[in-house]
């Protein structure tokens, strides 16, 4: 079956284009052009920008629900939830944990996405921790913050490697450099996250292929002296490496717009990726919610657009949706809605080495979604079908 989308603001590749039609047969783009094409089915956008869907490369619950709160469902709800927003491509992602609940979490994972269970295209794992430093915990557990073993990853690898997409950790550590090479050699993509690490820790996992970083500015170090010498922090040297790519929480919250003009400016559209990383209080109302799996929940409450701990002495996390990030982009730091857009596409994509998907092109799948000036995501269409 062909579908037409027509009357709508195209944000493809080069741009936003308001003269064309999209064309879609089944699951799949087919044609993008000005020329009147046999369809089956016709879809007005009424003057709506048409884009590609969300990809939500890093992201912990939503609508309730923690990835890791154990079985199929919780996975399935969250991301459902965020399919409602614009999310047609979700991650869900692992906190520091013991290895049994990792690979619960793995065999979880694998069961929805071969049974096709969320409305969303899963197309894999981010594993957060629990190699970080003790210095950068941040939200993550500290009971379970240890050195790469070995022994552990290989054998998680060994079960789940053809799930797992992305492996957040601190290269600081003895072993690191061993551990994100085996990544590498895996086809996983290794992140720095949650890391007190130096220019020279950096710069060894950027030897061995790591090039992106988790969450720029939370949970990792900045400039430091050691008897009277500075030393380049993770932050730092993110921006002195070329080909870097850092993930931004561009929730409004937890970096101001000034920062994120500054790490766009530094960096540019092609090296900024936008992630939720949001919690279980994405997508519900104001008032008390736990951070973390139900068994070993912290309490929080959210207020102000954002997760805060009971004493309200800091953040306990996110609780934005991928058209809040792209809202906060265009109407607080001034980007166009294409160059926002593209953090929330193309960006995430490259990241992850797929070419079928974040892009309005010939032969992408049919991941799209139509939203209106003030970022409202009104129609969701994932591989071709309309979920919303």
């Amino acid at each position: 079956m062909i579908t037409k989308i027509k009357n709508g603001r195209f944000l493809l590749p080069q741009g936003e284009v308001t003269d064309v039609c999209l064309y879609f047969e089944n699951d799949t783009i087919m044609a993008i052009t000005k020329e009147e094409l046999p369809f089956d089915v016709e879809i007005d956008a009424g003057g709506q920008y048409v884009s590609p869907g969300f990809i939500d490369i890093h992201s912990h619950g939503g609508g309730g629900f923690d990835v890791m709160d154990g079985g199929v469902e919780p996975i399935v709800r969250a991301a459902n939830l965020h399919v409602q927003h614009g999310t047609t491509c979700y991650m869900p992602t692992s906190l520091a944990c013991s290895t049994g609940v990792l690979l619960d979490f793995l065999k979880d994972l694998s069961e929805v996405m071969s049974e096709g269970l969320a409305k969303s295209r899963i197309v894999g794992a981010h594993l957060e921790g629990p190699y970080f430093s003790h210095a950068q915990s941040g939200a993550q557990n500290p009971d379970y913050i240890i050195p790469p073993n070995p022994a552990e990853y290989k054998e998680i690898i060994r079960q789940y490697g053809n799930i797992i997409k992305r492996w957040s950790f601190a290269p600081e550590h003895e072993g690191s450099r061993e551990f994100c090479k085996t990544l590498t050699d895996n086809g996983i993509s290794p992140s720095i996250a949650h890391s007190d690490a130096v220019y020279d820790d950096v710069l060894a996992a950027y030897e061995e292929g790591c090039r992106t970083v988790t969450h720029l500015y939370s949970g990792m170090s900045t400039i430091t002296r050691k008897g009277g010498f500075r030393r380049l922090g993770v932050v730092e040297s993110t921006y002195l490496l070329d080909d870097m790519t850092a993930e931004v929480i561009a929730d409004g919250c937890h970096l101001p717009p000034e920062l994120l003009q500054l790490i766009v400016k530094q960096l540019g559209k092609d090296h900024v990726c936008l992630v939720t990383d949001a919690m279980r209080g994405a997508g519900m109302p104001d008032g008390p919610s736990y951070l973390g799996r139900k068994d070993e929940a912290m309490e929080c409450v959210i207020e102000d657009g954002v997760a805060k701990l009971l004493d309200k002495s800091g953040f306990a996390g996110s609780v934005a949706t991928a058209d809040r990030l792209v809202r906060t982009m265009v109407q607080k730091v001034g980007l166009t809605v294409a160059d926002a857009v593209h953090m929330m596409t193309a960006t995430p994509v490259r990241v992850l080495g797929m070419c079928d998907i974040g892009a309005l092109e010939t032969g992408c799948k049919a991941d799209i979604i139509f939203f209106d000036d003030n970022i409202t995501v009104n129609h969701v269409i994932v591989n071709g079908k309309t979920v919303k």
